[in-house]
């Protein structure tokens, strides 16, 4: 029996997106956006302003001076790139919540994987694509809340080499694409992340399928252990990424992404 639903319906604290991200993505699906209206959201949040500065002055960005005027930043790192940093600082108190800080930490490589290889092969846009790798794994939450240390049983069993999605549907009668699929819709999260959560481990099935192959390809790439069968090879081969080449971009990547980690974390 599928526990989908009752999984989802259980984890009140996941089942309504937090009011600054839909606040967010209801001001960017208007045909005009001022930066006051963005900045009117972002300045009554404290630890939103303060992780706006820090990372516009951090290295991930590396502009030249430094910068105090939370208007001067959000103009230096542009409406997209502002709306993606306050998705990813507040979901991370969700995924805190679900003691496994270091779920939060692979959607951001994954985050800044997917922008690093979509401006290295212009594959799709790299602000979207960044977004789109961040938000790959959201139904994983409903999981590790519903029970961390049954999922930390889910977590050895890929440690072994189990399939991660077969033994998240022996432990919970579901899976993180499954849960993270209810979420999207009930979040009315755009076409691009409902796909990228629904088919980033099956991205022939989607009808946007470059999307979901560059997010399957940075989710392996950015494992703990990197295991190069996994990879597809001929996806590599049409961004022109030699399979020699894989171990110099992950390293590449992993220090890119760690310097946005340690500014947001």
């Amino acid at each position: 029996m599928d526990k989908t639903i009752e999984l989802v319906n259980a984890i009140k604290d996941i089942q309504a997106m937090p009011t600054v991200i839909v606040k967010v993505l209801n001001l960017m699906k208007k045909p005009t956006v001022s930066m006051k209206e963005l900045s009117d959201i972002v300045m009554y949040d404290q630890s939103l302003t303060i992780k706006l500065l820090a990372l516009v002055n951090s290295a991930y960005y590396g502009f030249s001076q430094q910068i105090s005027s939370l208007n001067i930043a959000l103009s230096l790192l542009g409406m997209v790139k502002v709306k993606n940093i306050i998705v990813a600082v507040a979901m991370k108190p969700m995924m805190s919540n679900a003691s496994d800080k270091e779920l939060w930490k692979h959607a951001i490589r994954v985050a800044a994987g997917c922008e690093y290889l979509a401006k290295l092969t212009k594959i799709m846009d790299a602000d979207e694509a960044f977004i789109a790798g961040f938000i790959h794994d959201v139904g994983k939450i409903v999981l590790q809340m519903t029970d961390a240390k049954l999922y930390s049983k889910v977590v050895s069993a890929t440690g072994a080499g189990i399939d991660v999605l077969e033994a998240e549907r022996k432990y919970f009668d579901s899976d993180h694409v499954k849960t993270g699929s209810l979420l999207a819709k009930r979040w009315q999260l755009p076409i691009l992340l409902a796909n990228i959560i629904s088919y980033h481990h099956n991205p022939a099935l989607s009808s946007i399928p470059v999307p979901c192959n560059l997010v399957c390809c940075v989710d392996k790439l950015m494992q703990e252990t990197l295991n190069p069968s996994l990879l597809d090879k001929d996806f590599l081969k049409t961004m022109g990424i030699d399979m020699e080449d894989v171990e110099e971009l992950r390293q590449a990547i992993w220090q890119k992404a760690d310097l946005m980690i340690s500014e947001l974390a």
